[in-house]
């Protein structure tokens, strides 16, 4: 299904002052909040989430790291380029490391690989992991905290999945170096 992209001049009126925020912090509206200005609620309530999600105990790293392994699990091609560029061009983060997550390999940093490994099961399990995989989580250094916060970070990106999935929204030029294609079933 095709959904319009907006931009601050278009976009509903409760939706615009959010898309100018976007515009000033990125230097454009990028498409997938663009398609959240469709809904002025769903809009505000991601950018809020996002902004919640930068208070929790995980680094900016860390966050970005299980924002994209969320993504990679649930097939986004916009959120996965978006995420793996934040990754690489902003927080500096290895090549490397970034693949793994994209491959759905190990990565080569224990700790990082544990959350990875902890998001890909909460994920696939539906919330449902046993204790040895949250034991795994906790041995690795992370809080029980935490593993309430990997629940906030899955359900911020399962928004923008979601919509992603809905509208096949556009990569914009920015992140098209980090397109990454997933078969459709």
């Amino acid at each position: 299904m095709e959904f319009k992209i907006y931009s601050s001049d278009n976009a509903p009126e409760d939706s615009q002052p959010f898309l100018n925020a976007a515009n000033e912090k990125f230097g454009f509206v990028p498409n997938l909040l663009g398609e959240f200005a469709e809904s002025p609620a769903v809009l505000e309530g991601y950018l809020k989430l996002d902004e919640i999600v930068g208070k929790t105990e995980f680094t900016p790293v860390e966050q970005q790291i299980a924002i994209l392994a969320v993504s990679i699990e649930n097939e986004c091609h916009y959120c996965s380029a978006v995420h793996s560029t934040i990754l690489k061009n902003q927080l500096e983060v290895g090549a490397e490391i970034v693949e793994s997550v994209r491959k759905g390999g190990p990565v080569a940093d224990k700790k990082l690989n544990a959350l990875v490994n902890y998001v890909r099961a909460t994920v696939k399990q539906r919330g449902n992991q046993d204790d040895a995989t949250v034991q795994k989580f906790l041995d690795a250094g992370f809080s029980k905290r935490q593993a309430l916060e990997v629940n906030l970070i899955i359900a911020l990106k399962t928004i923008s999945n979601y919509t992603n999935h809905l509208a096949d929204t556009p990569l914009d030029e920015a992140f098209k170096p980090e397109k990454l294609e997933f078969s459709v079933a």
